[in-house]
C-alpha cells in the first residue's frame, strides 16, 4: 500500500465553534493507481490532498506514505520525504516569476542535491513540448505552457506519487485536454501513482478510481462495468 489513512480528521476552531472539515477517513491507494477526488467546492477535497502530501497536519488519525507515518516526522523530515517521493501540481501553476522555465523545473532537483538537474530539466521540458522555450519567463508563456512547465517540474524527481489540485482548472477546454493527455502520458511512462482533485467529470472518468467528497466524508464511486 503506497498511501494509507486511518481515521484521518481535520478540524479548525472558529468564532462559532469547531468546524469539522474532514470526517474520519480511511483510504488505501496502491502504487501505480490513478485516483480522482471529486465533490463540491468547500467539501474538503484540497484539504485531504494537502494532508496526504504532508503539506498540512491532521487533527487526528494517521497518513502513511510508503509505510512511513507522517505524524512521526518533523517538518524538515516531511520536506525531505516530499522531495524524495512526491510531486505536486497546483491549479495556479505557482511558478517563480523571476526564474526561466528551465530554472523553475531545475529548482526542486537542485534543492534535493541532484547533480544532473539541468539535463533532467531540459529533457522534461522537451518532452512536454517546450524545448524551444527554456529561457522564457512565466509571464512570456501562455497558461497552457505554464502548466506544462509545472508538470515538468513535478516529474523532475521521478516521484512515486503525483498530487494534482485542479490541474486544468485555469485552462480553456482545448488547452485543458492537451494538458490532461500529457499528464496521463507522463504518468504512464513513469509508473507514478496519480491522485488528483478535479471538478471535471470527464477528467475524473479517465482515472481508475473516483472518490467523492461530500461535507468532509469520502466515499468510493462505484462505476458500471461494461
Amino acid at each position: 500500500m503506497l498511501i494509507q489513512t486511518t481515521q484521518l480528521e481535520k478540524e479548525v476552531t472558529t468564532q462559532d465553534g469547531t468546524l469539522h472539515i474532514l470526517q474520519p477517513i480511511d483510504l488505501a491507494i496502491n502504487a501505480g493507481e490513478t485516483v480522482a477526488i471529486v465533490g463540491a467546492s468547500g467539501s474538503g477535497k484540497s484539504t485531504l490532498l494537502s494532508l496526504l502530501a504532508g503539506l498540512d497536519i491532521a487533527s487526528s488519525g494517521d497518513v502513511l506514505i510508503d509505510n512511513v507515518k507522517l505524524s512521526d516526522l518533523d517538518e524538515e523530515q516531511r520536506a525531505k520525504l516530499r522531495a524524495d517521493k512526491i510531486g505536486f501540481i497546483f491549479q495556479s501553476f505557482l511558478l517563480i516569476p523571476s526564474l526561466t522555465a528551465l530554472e523553475n523545473v531545475m529548482l526542486p532537483a537542485e534543492l534535493a542535491g541532484h547533480k544532473n538537474a539541468e539535463q533532467q530539466a531540459r529533457e522534461l521540458l522537451t518532452k512536454v513540448g517546450l524545448g524551444e522555450r527554456l529561457t522564457h519567463y512565466p509571464n512570456q508563456l501562455s497558461g497552457g505552457e505554464q502548466q506544462r512547465v509545472a508538470i515538468a517540474r513535478a516529474f523532475i524527481g521521478t516521484p512515486k506519487i503525483l498530487f494534482a489540485d485542479e490541474p486544468t482548472g485555469n485552462l480553456d477546454s482545448t488547452t485543458g485536454h492537451k494538458v490532461e493527455d500529457l499528464l496521463f502520458q507522463m504518468n504512464q511512462e513513469s509508473g507514478t501513482t496519480l491522485v488528483m482533485v478535479t471538478h471535471d467529470a470527464e477528467l475524473a472518468e479517465r482515472c481508475q478510481r473516483v472518490l467523492r467528497m461530500d461535507s468532509g466524508q469520502l466515499t468510493e464511486v462505484v462505476r458500471d462495468v461494461a
